[in-house]
């Protein structure tokens, strides 16, 4: 199955402790390359999302954003105030009013916007821990499902190519006869034209050599051959996308030595229609996974 290296995924988790958010994306990659921002109040779990993520993903650069906003208030909805805070910052507050000249009141919204005085709910970590890696899990998910269905797309894209580059080496199997037939007749006619007796022996030995060096068949065979395996590569459930790197190789060089061999303009029209066709899926291939 063919799945793309780019995709997008997006959740977050809503509790009374607060709300995490956490965003995949992935982009076309050689290798599998993990980046991580997170708070660090989550960081002794880097670890162990990387290691989900390095077991359902084999190629692309991810990158993944954790984001943590913390409730302020209690779960009954009271403010909860650091008191002995309050009174610590009061007292410093006296101390300062005997040192100043002519100090301003303190009022009790400045105390209340003092650091720490207005005091988070204690976290349950056991269950922070739990909403984690089920969003790690549900994001990820959806970011896989997202990549199978741009990689059912490119599938049918290559496998278009394929058939286009099948039809080409169709009509070049079907030409091959009429060719050495037009240099037959060019031989003779150029023969006829110096006024040379013909040998008929030797006429036949230099077709023979013409055909010989212009004989693409196993070129041909060998483009079908790969052709074949593409589409049955297509099909496999495991990572394709450096197999299909590979067979695009292959059927450039094919494609280079069949217009490196022909006598003909229609051939050699051929091999760069089948270079376009392979520089596209080539293309294609270089996001899949």
């Amino acid at each position: 199955m063919a799945r793309s290296m780019t995709a997008f995924a997006r959740q977050e988790r809503v509790k009374d402790w607060g709300t995490l958010t956490l965003e995949l994306r992935s982009v076309n990659h050689r290798y599998l390359d993990v980046s991580l921002r997170m708070p660090e109040e989550f960081r002794s779990h880097e670890s162990k999302i990387r290691e989900k993520i390095s077991a359902r993903l084999a190629r692309g650069k991810v990158d993944i954003g954790l984001r943590f906003s913390r409730t302020e208030t209690s779960s009954s909805g009271d403010i909860v105030i650091d008191k002995e805070l309050v009174q610590q910052i009061s007292n410093a507050s006296r101390e300062i009013d005997h040192i100043l000249y002519n100090p301003e009141a303190v009022s009790s919204l400045d105390i209340l916007r003092w650091p720490g005085v207005i005091q988070s709910p204690e976290l349950d970590k056991n269950e922070l821990t739990i909403a984690l890696f089920e969003l790690v899990d549900e994001t990820l998910k959806d970011m896989l499902e997202g990549r199978e269905r741009e990689g059912e797309k490119l599938a049918e894209l290559i496998s278009q190519r394929c058939q286009s580059i099948s039809e080409v080496i169709v009509k070049v199997k079907k030409r091959l006869p009429e060719i050495m037939q037009i240099w037959r007749e060019k031989l003779l006619t150029r023969i006829q034209d110096a006024s040379v007796e013909v040998d008929e022996n030797r006429l036949e030995q230099e077709l023979v050599i013409i055909a010989q060096k212009t004989d693409v068949d196993e070129e041909l065979d060998r483009l079908t051959t790969h052709i074949t395996e593409v589409e049955r590569v297509l099909k496999d459930k495991k990572p394709i996308g450096r197999r299909l790197d590979f067979l695009m190789q292959e059927l450039n060089r094919e494609a280079n030595t069949l217009g490196s061999k022909s006598i003909d303009t229609e051939t050699t029209k051929a091999s760069v229609d089948l270079k376009v066709l392979i520089e596209q899926m080539r293309e294609q291939i270089q996001n899949i996974e």
